[in-house]
């Protein structure tokens, strides 16, 4: 297909090339289109001519190369147009209504949503940021071309970050990558997009880590290349003798993948051995069970790594099977994990939102994240909160869960009854007056489990409670409990707050000293030393915005002067306490059983902590509250989650021997994953345990089991 005449004097040395590859990739587009696609070059090509990048390259060589982008990703005409002059607005006098004319309103509007917001003015550039974010989002939500154009423009913007001259310009564009846009990537299946910005980011953020990464992979690599292509062999010919069509693919995993397991896993780089990903595409979905069952002939399975995510896709639509293969070499095993999927499934993960058809259910499930994404912008009372919101939502599911019809629900691990029901309905949740989890009646605020089947009950009398807000964990929930809050008059809000703060006060503070009219009396005169009064804290309270414990801590403070320690915070009752929004730490994860204590965390509420953990002892001994279990069994009448680390003689049938110690005493796995394997001629080798527990009891008893089984070392909680 001929490229079209060029209509902007294009230089030989820079532009012109780029326009001829970006004509080259765009050959899917019609010769009507690729005209007009030559059209708004030109345009952006005048509009930015005379300015360059950093780096001294004609600016518009990165527009350019921008739509190259997505062009290879596929993308329409007008998604093309918009790539090419998607900073004509923000960087040149040119007006949305000057582009609409040319070009028409969508793409004006699509350039325009992609347009920071620049010439008004900012306090500073934290808040100028999260107004054009939030600008970006809500024009995503109308049209989602908009975030597909902004992700190839910060990958470009990633690809040539060495040309910026300022270090912390570099590593500040990197965090804000790692932290918003990559997620975003991620969520709309944009697998490949995703890991790239990851790893460029990476690179600049901590350069030293990367080097001692790629050395040690590219080590690895060098070492066990011949064992890894003699099993690439071996399974291949499996495959081909079952007559399946696959195309084996293998690839190291990227350098922040490794970061982050050594982080989450707290082991040296050294123990990290799933160093290679190998991909199997066949061409159907059954092709892909029967290769599973295929490539475990050939090479033991590592048990409990073993998941399903075609019956059950994670929510930004990736599909596939996952297994960990141990293939022997000398006295170790290389663990060799697969990805096993179909050539259709092998590109929504690479490509995600781009490579589905707008009317699939793909596309539908996207559609109903971004209605998610609306309703936060309208529950949130300014730009950093939605911002904060949004970086909360951002993280994929890993809990599912079935409606009574069988219907699969995706929602993030600590999600409760509330956020179920939420999530199947707003008008399910605003109107939710109980549920059944597995068929037994539960509390609102217990925490599901992946498999359980939850039915809600709802009643037109039923309305959200402000204290719903302390344990839904949801972004979709919290929207619509604060917009439903919103409707309430003021005088109710005041008086639903005024009831809070009144049972706070009984719950925790001595009777003589919670109904003393001295020390509410105090209060009173340090809220107008503040310049606020009672009924301002009572309406905040009311409608969310602060925590009625905070406002009690205060209290005690001032009490102490004529009650001392008989003004001392009583002990809350972690299980039993609505008012308080509740968070069990994940730094110590303690459990019923343990000692703790309380910590008031802003934005967190109460953090709860084992007494011995590090964290809580390096905060003010002042700021602690002291915390106990309650009669209630179970975190929130669900369960606790536990870790603990197995040391053992390797041997065959250890890992099954160790699940059924935990099931004999009713223990849940909800992962496990192997650690290290020592180099010796012992042989010995490192299980973390991922367990749901009832209480520490329980979790006690689990261990003592674990201790029972033959040739364990050592088995200690972490």
């Amino acid at each position: 297909m001929n490229i079209p005449t060029p209509l902007a004097p294009y230089d030989t040395q820079y532009t012109a090339p780029l326009r001829e590859q970006l004509f080259q990739i765009t050959d899917y587009l019609s010769a009507e289109e690729r005209e007009f696609l030559e059209k708004a070059c030109a345009y952006a090509f005048i509009a930015h001519d005379g300015t360059t990048r950093k780096s001294g390259e004609p600016y518009i060589t990165h527009p350019i190369s921008v739509t190259i982008e997505l062009a290879k990703w596929g993308m329409d005409l007008e998604t093309l147009c918009a790539g090419l002059m998607h900073d004509v607005l923000e960087d040149t006098d040119i007006t949305k209504a000057e582009m609409a004319t040319v070009f028409g309103n969508t793409i004006a509007t699509m350039v325009d949503g992609l347009s920071k917001l620049e010439k008004l003015q900012f306090n500073n550039k934290d808040e100028l940021f999260a107004e054009s974010f939030r600008k970006l989002i809500l024009a995503m939500t109308k049209d989602v071309r908009v975030i597909v154009v902004k992700l190839s423009d910060r990958l470009h913007n990633m690809k040539t970050l060495s040309g910026v001259p300022k270090l912390a310009k570099r590593i500040s564009t990197s965090r804000e990558t790692l932290e918003v846009y990559a997620p975003i990537a991620l969520r709309l299946g944009m697998n490949k997009v995703y890991r790239e910005m990851q790893q460029i980011a990476f690179e600049n953020i901590y350069p030293w880590r990367y080097a001692v990464i790629q050395r040690a992979v590219d080590k690895f690599c060098y070492e066990n290349q011949q064992v890894i292509d003699n099993a690439l062999k071996k399974l291949q010919a499996a495959l081909d003798a079952q007559n399946l069509n696959a195309r084996l693919e293998l690839t190291p995993i990227r350098y922040y993948s490794i970061y982050k397991k050594m982080k989450k896993r707290q082991v040296k780089l050294q123990d990290v051995h799933d160093i290679f990903h190998l991909r199997v595409i066949l061409p159907s979905e059954l092709d892909c069970y029967v290769a599973l069952g295929v490539v475990h002939r050939v090479y033991a399975p590592q048990m409990g790594r073993i998941k399903d995510l075609i019956a059950v896709p994670n929510a930004n639509n990736y599909q596939s099977l996952h297994t960990v293969l141990k293939v022997p070499y000398g006295k170790k095993n290389i663990e060799l994990a697969l990805q096993i999927r179909s050539e259709q499934m092998n590109t929504i993960a690479d490509y995600g939102i781009t490579a589905i058809s707008p009317n699939s259910e793909y596309s539908l499930r996207t559609n109903r994240w971004l209605q998610t994404v609306s309703d936060l912008n309208e529950s949130s009372t300014d730009a950093f909160e939605f911002l904060e919101n949004m970086k909360t939502d951002l993280f994929p599911a890993d809990v599912y869960v079935f409606t009574p019809k069988g219907e699969i629900i995706n929602l993030p691990r600590g999600a409760t009854v509330i956020d179920f029901a939420y999530n199947v309905h707003t008008k399910i949740g605003n109107h939710c007056m109980g549920g059944k989890v597995n068929g037994k009646s539960m509390s609102l605020r217990t925490p599901l489990r992946s498999g359980d089947t939850v039915e809600i009950i709802t009643s037109p009398y039923a309305q959200p409670n402000q204290t719903w807000l302390n344990f839904v964990v949801t972004a979709r929930a919290r929207a619509a409990i604060r917009q439903y809050i919103k409707t309430i008059n003021e005088e109710d809000a005041k008086k639903q707050g005024g009831k809070l703060l009144a049972h706070t006060m009984q719950s925790l503070l001595d009777p003589s000293v919670a109904s003393s009219n001295q020390v509410m009396q105090l209060y009173l005169e340090d809220l107008k030393q503040r310049g606020m009064n009672i009924e301002e804290v009572q309406y905040k309270i009311g409608t969310g915005q602060i925590l009625p414990i905070t406002v009690v801590h205060k209290i005690a403070e001032l009490a102490k002067k004529h009650f001392g320690e008989q003004a001392k915070l009583g002990a809350v009752l972690v299980n039993q306490h609505d008012s308080i929004r509740i968070n069990l730490a994940k730094c110590c994860r303690p459990i019923n059983g343990d000692a703790v204590s309380g910590v008031i965390v802003s934005g967190e509420g109460l953090v709860v902590h084992r007494d011995n953990c590090p964290k809580l002892l390096k905060t003010n001994p002042e700021q602690q509250i002291e915390v106990d279990w309650g009669s209630v069994s179970g975190s929130l009448n669900g369960y606790y989650e536990a870790s603990v680390r197995v040391l053992a003689q390797d041997g065959h049938g250890l890992l099954a021997a160790l699940s059924s110690a935990i099931a004999e005493v009713d223990g849940n796995i909800a992962a496990v994953e192997t650690i290290s394997k020592a180099e010796n001629e012992h042989g010995f080798i490192e299980f973390l345990f991922a367990l749901d527990v009832k209480d520490l009891a329980h979790l006690k008893l689990i261990i003592q089991h674990l201790q029972r089984v033959a040739n364990i070392r050592e088995v200690v909680r972490v």
